[in-house]
C-alpha cells in the first residue's frame, strides 16, 4: 500500500520572484526535508520565463516529496510515502512537524494539509466519486460480493455506517441504510397503495417491493432485467428487501426478470394501464446537451409508461444529485415534449450513503376541463 499527502502554502508572490529569497528557501527546505528523511542533495528544474520550480526530493523505500512553485504565490507538496502501518511511514505528529517547519521557513499567509489518499491493490476501493465529480472516501472495509453478469459488474461492499451497499459499475446504488430513497421514490406517504396496480421498472435490490408490500396494493409488477442482482440482494441485502424477494411471486406482486421495454410496449398495446408505475432503472444522464443513447432511453422509458399510466396515475423517478442544475432543467424540459402534456413536482432528499442531496420526480397527466 501507499498513499499520497498534499500540502498548499500561500506565500508572498514577490518572495518566489526573488531569486535571492528564493535560493535562500530552498537551501531551508533541503534541510527541513533532510531532517524528515529524505536526501539532502534534490533535484531541482526552474520553468521557463519565471514561471516557478519543481524540486524533488526522494528517500528510502520509494518515499518522494516533490515541491512546486507557483509565482502567483502559491507552493504545494506533493508527499509520496508507504502507507501508515509502514516502518518508514511520516506519523501524524511527524507530518505536522514537517507542515510547521515549512510554514515558518515560507513566512505563509495559509496553510493546509489534506488527508492522505491510500492507494493498494485491494479491491475493496473505499473511493468513489459523487455526481459532480468530488472524491468521497468510504469507510468500506470489506466486499461480501461481487460478479460480473451479462449486463453489468456488481459488487456489495459493507460499511459500518451504511451496511451493505450495492455498487453497479462503480456508482453506489443504494445502502442497507438508505430507506429515505426508497420512501422519496414512492411518493414519501403522499399516495394511497391500497388495492392500486404498480408497475416497478427496475428496482433489482427489493426496496421498493418491500416497501409497497406492506401497503396492501392489488398488484405489483416489478420488471428487473438482471437475476444476479436479484440473487444477490436477497442474500447480501437483506436490510433492503428483508424477505420480499425471497419467492418472486405471490398473491398481490411478480417478479418478471426481464428487459421492460418490450413488456412496456405490450402493456401499451393491450391497453393496459397501472395507477402508479416507478421507474428505478437510472438516474438523468450527465451531458451537456440532452442527446445521446441515454437520453434516447430515457425519452423512451418515460413515452411508454405514459401510455400504461391511468389519466389519474402518477409516475415516480429520481432525477439526480441537487447540484446538477442543468442536468435537471434538460430533463424538466423533456417532460413538456411527452406525447401527453403532463405536471410535476420534485423533492429534495438527503440519502445518507450518497453523501449528497438527492432529487425526486412525480409526474401526472393534466387533466383537460371535463376530468379526462
Amino acid at each position: 500500500m501507499a498513499s499520497t499527502t498534499l500540502f498548499n502554502f500561500h506565500v508572498p508572490s514577490q518572495v518566489l520572484l526573488n531569486p535571492v529569497d528564493w535560493k535562500t528557501m530552498q537551501q531551508g527546505m533541503n534541510a527541513i526535508f533532510h531532517e524528515a528523511g529524505f536526501d539532502g542533495s534534490p533535484h531541482t528544474v526552474a520553468f521557463e520565463s519565471n514561471n516557478g520550480s519543481l524540486t524533488l526530493y526522494s528517500g528510502s523505500d520509494g518515499r518522494s516529496a516533490v515541491v512546486q512553485s507557483y509565482t502567483e504565490g502559491l507552493i504545494t507538496v506533493n508527499l509520496q510515502e508507504p502507507s501508515k502501518e509502514h516502518k518508514t511511514a511520516l506519523t501524524d505528529q511527524e507530518l505536522s512537524t514537517l507542515q510547521k517547519k515549512l510554514v515558518t521557513l515560507l513566512g505563509c499567509e495559509k496553510s493546509k494539509r489534506f488527508p492522505q489518499i491510500r492507494r493498494s491493490t485491494d479491491p475493496c476501493d473505499p473511493y468513489v466519486p459523487t455526481v459532480d465529480n468530488r472524491l468521497v472516501e468510504y469507510d468500506f472495509d470489506r466486499i461480501v460480493f461481487e460478479e460480473n453478469s451479462k449486463y453489468q459488474n456488481i459488487k456489495i461492499q459493507h460499511s459500518p455506517q451504511y451496511g451493505n451497499v450495492l455498487i453497479l459499475d462503480d456508482d453506489p446504488n443504494l445502502a442497507e441504510s438508505d430507506i429515505a430513497y426508497t420512501n422519496a421514490i414512492t411518493g414519501n406517504g403522499r399516495q394511497d397503495y391500497r388495492g392500486k396496480e404498480v408497475l416497478v421498472l427496475g428496482g433489482g435490490d427489493g426496496g421498493i417491493l418491500h416497501v409497497l408490500r406492506q401497503q396492501d396494493p392489488a398488484m405489483i409488477i416489478m420488471i428487473e432485467i438482471d437475476q444476479v442482482v436479484i440473487t444477490a440482494a436477497t442474500k447480501y441485502l437483506r436490510g433492503i428487501c428483508f424477505d420480499s424477494m425471497d419467492k418472486l411471486e405471490g398473491s398481490n406482486y411478480k417478479v418478471i426478470v426481464e428487459d421492460c421495454i418490450p413488456f412496456l410496449k405490450q402493456y401499451a398495446a393491450e391497453g393496459k394501464q397501472f395507477d402508479f408505475v416507478i421507474n428505478d432503472l437510472t438516474a438523468i444522464p450527465i451531458t451537456t446537451e440532452p442527446q445521446g443513447d441515454q437520453w434516447d432511453f430515457l425519452r423512451l422509458i418515460l413515452d411508454l409508461s405514459m401510455k400504461v399510466l391511468k389519466p389519474t396515475g402518477r409516475y415516480f423517478t429520481q432525477g439526480n444529485g441537487a447540484i446538477m442544475r442543468d442536468a435537471l432543467v434538460m430533463y424538466e424540459q423533456q417532460l413538456s415534449k411527452l406525447s401527453v402534456p403532463v405536471d410535476f413536482s420534485k423533492e429534495t432528499v438527503c440519502v445518507p450513503s450518497y453523501m449528497e442531496l438527492w432529487v425526486f420526480y412525480e409526474i401526472w397527466k393534466k387533466q383537460d376541463q371535463n376530468g379526462s
